[in-house]
């Protein structure tokens, strides 16, 4: 399986039905992810409503549960699929690579960085899913360069140039765009790849790690992997009562004041 390859190419049967089985797995865990962005999107179509309210609002009792529901939130089609392609990729090989831990740092970079924009973020509702997206890549990135793996190193590399808005993305240069989501969750990914870097995860040698030795030659030994480790593994701004939506590639956040009871007509949406 080219890049995704857990085993060398002259693995046993049994190892390379393992993969496949790894393989078909790893790509169940983030399409319900998006299968679920795509559902909430067509429920605000259907009931023609938006669940923006359904945000981070930073500092707000009101934008606490948006921790969990923003990232499922997404301002438009654009927005989603900017979000979608890049969180299956990263999901998946997430997934693939660290196996059982996958779940536990998927979990931690989709909290940490949710809770630290409710912490520090600006007075906005904060909406979709690519503070996940940047903390993904940037444990990816760094976890490529502490292991150095190529494989890791090389899929986000691809990431940040299909995406090449990632590393700007940031900065506040547009008031338009969350950045603080971008920001938390990209520091979450940096931190959690450092916390884990003595976890191990299956490798597949490169070609100058499998010469062999005198020792091995004479013994007509062939030269195998690593054995695996089973247990290492937005923004809608509104002036006066016109709303004008600003479009982004990653998320949105709305700022607007929270009031009891009523809906985001006067928010203001900024887009991860």
């Amino acid at each position: 399986m080219g890049i995704f390859s857990y085993y060398p190419h002259n693995s046993s049967k049994e190892d390379k039905d393992l993969e496949k089985k790894i393989f078909r797995h790893s790509l169940l865990f983030p399409a319900v992810f998006v299968a679920l962005f795509w559902l909430v999107k067509l429920v605000e179509i259907l009931l023609d409503t938006s669940f923006v309210n359904g945000g981070v609002f930073p500092r707000s009792m009101r934008g606490l549960t948006g921790i969990l529901t923003s990232p499922f939130i997404h301002s438009g089609y654009a927005h989603l699929v900017s979000n979608s392609v890049p969180f299956f990729i990263l999901l998946f090989a997430l997934v693939y690579y660290y196996r059982k831990y996958s779940y536990r740092i998927f979990w931690q970079i989709f909290f940490i960085s949710g809770i630290c924009v409710w912490l520090g973020g600006r007075e906005a509702w904060h909406i979709g899913a690519s503070g996940v997206v940047y903390g993904l890549a940037a444990f990816h990135f760094t976890s490529g360069v502490i292991r150095n793996d190529l494989r890791l190193l090389t899929m986000s590399v691809v990431v940040v140039f299909l995406y090449g808005g990632m590393v700007w993305g940031m900065f506040p240069i547009n008031p338009d765009i969350s950045w603080e989501s971008h920001l938390w969750g990209a520091i979450s990914g940096v931190l959690l790849a450092l916390y884990y870097r003595k976890y191990q995860i299956r490798r597949e040698p490169y070609e100058w790690e499998k010469e062999p030795d005198e020792d091995e030659e004479d013994s007509g030994g062939e030269l195998q992997a690593d054995a695996p480790n089973e247990s290492n593994l937005s923004e809608i701004t509104t002036s006066g009562d016109a709303p004008v939506f600003a479009k982004s590639s990653y998320s949105s956040a709305i700022q607007t004041e929270p009031k009891e009871n009523t809906a985001d007509e006067n928010g203001k949406r900024s887009e991860e």
